[in-house]
């Protein structure tokens, strides 16, 4: 495998919030969360637990849910962080819920030790999965997380974490620009930037 094809993957990578129709493959899908599975856990207790939905009753569900959080949620938002979220056209509509042909809710076993950072570990390497395999996704966390998990029966004992809408993008929006290494990188003392930049991929 060439050195820079994690990099290349996470460059290519990004959010995506509209998707078209295309069936996506379930053995692609079973892809990923093998990679999820062979993620770091505390004392390995591996506290992920996934659920994949396609049906489209269980998505109206899930968006309805959802979106009934996220109306007390944008009601309750003002000022500059109100402003940054209108200014990304962000709404409590998650329209992109029932539009991607999956979704995958990632839960947290909430009684092991180090069970969200875990979990979280565990969808990074879904989401370069999905990269790998030429899908795209959005790490979406609704604003009231029980009444989405209580919309698909999750049991007592397990948080969710996120939903995750896989599929084809329609969105022709360009990737965030991040930070460059060397100016987010100290180097023995804090605040002493590394100041040297990886020359691999484009």
């Amino acid at each position: 495998m060439e050195k820079d094809h994690i990099l290349s993957l996470a460059r290519a990578r990004r959010s995506v919030r509209r998707y078209s129709g295309e069936p996506v493959d379930l053995e692609d899908i079973l892809y990923a969360l093998e990679a999820a599975s062979q993620a770091p856990s505390g004392s390995n207790r591996q506290p992920w637990r996934f659920m994949i939905v396609t049906d489209p009753e269980v998505k109206s569900r899930i968006r309805e849910a959802s979106e009934s959080g996220e109306r007390e949620f944008y009601a309750r938002v003002s000022g500059e962080w109100g402003r940054w979220l209108a200014g990304k056209g962000l709404s409590w509509r998650k329209p992109f819920l029932e539009e991607a042909p999956v979704l995958v809710l990632v839960f947290s076993e909430m009684g092991a030790p180090y069970h969200r950072e875990s979990v979280w570990l565990a969808t990074g390497y879904v989401l370069l999965a999905l990269q790998e395999l030429g899908l795209e996704s959005l790490t979406y966390t609704p604003s009231d997380t029980k009444r989405v998990a209580e919309s698909v029966g999750a049991s007592d004992g397990f948080s969710l974490e996120a939903v995750l809408p896989i599929g084809f993008s329609l969105d022709g929006g360009k990737k965030e620009t991040r930070r460059k290494v060397g100016e987010m990188t100290f180097h023995n003392r804090w605040g002493e930037c590394i100041g040297v930049e990886i020359s691999t991929g484009p």
